[in-house]
């Protein structure tokens, strides 16, 4: 091993469970992600986790483990990780406020699946967003796409926290926009600490969201505590 790769080797072990990244707006991606299609992708991931799997010792000669690669391969192009591609953004069109309703507008428990970026194991939790509109609305359903859509990629909850309300804040053309994610991950729960009991959650408050008031009227609808973490 070099020197390069036993320092690496180092951070990593230090770092351990320590859920951190250096790139809290943007998923880390290189300038080539998608110059490979899909079904090339799939191709190179089928091949790579069938050797996985035979370094581990399974018998892919078995009915039940043969299509398992071909499997895998799918679920994380097409599904689990599909919210990588920009392309795959959902169509967000959004409609003249024709009742002229400047009130919060919350749409909470937005169920949500996503996968830890250290670990590639699942995180399961819940959404509560909340707007103030500035002239348009988005239909309720697009509220649930942009989760969702932000969740299919190895994620921080952080990060995704984030990205979820800088895209409604794009989208609706307002500055006053509210998220709260509060969420398990297996990490903590099926391994290592193997806690079974927390969860963490994380928050994005911007325009009139700043004022206590309004943020302590969109935690009580969404019924969370009070001291709900800000980032």
């Amino acid at each position: 091993m070099s020197n390069t790769q036993e320092n690496n080797q180092r951070q990593i072990d230090e770092i351990g469970d320590d859920h951190i990244s250096s790139n809290i707006f943007d998923t880390p991606l290189r300038p080539d992600a998608f110059e490979m299609d899909d079904d090339t992708k799939m191709e190179k991931i089928e091949g790579h986790f069938r050797e996985i799997m035979h370094i581990m010792g399974l018998d892919l000669n078995d009915d039940s483990l043969n299509g398992t690669p071909r499997r895998v391969a799918k679920m994380y192009v097409k599904e689990l990780f599909s919210g990588l591609n920009p392309k795959n953004m959902p169509s967000l069109t959004h409609f003249k406020n024709h009742y002229k309703y400047k009130e919060m507008l919350v749409e909470r428990d937005i169920m949500f699946h996503s996968n830890c970026e250290h670990h590639f194991v699942p995180i399961v939790g819940k959404a509560h967003v909340a707007y103030i509109a500035n002239g348009h609305v988005i239909g309720l359903s697009k509220l649930h796409r942009i989760v969702n859509h932000f969740a299919r990629r190895p994620q921080v909850q952080e990060r995704m926290t984030i990205q979820i309300g800088e895209a409604l804040k794009t989208v609706l053309g307002t500055p006053s926009v509210a998220v709260i994610l509060d969420a398990d991950h297996m990490c903590v729960s099926s391994r290592g600490i193997n806690d079974q009991t927390s969860s963490t959650v994380t928050s994005f408050y911007r325009g009139e969201f700043e004022n206590a008031e309004t943020r302590r009227e969109f935690i009580k609808m969404v019924g969370l505590r009070q001291s709900v973490m800000k980032y």
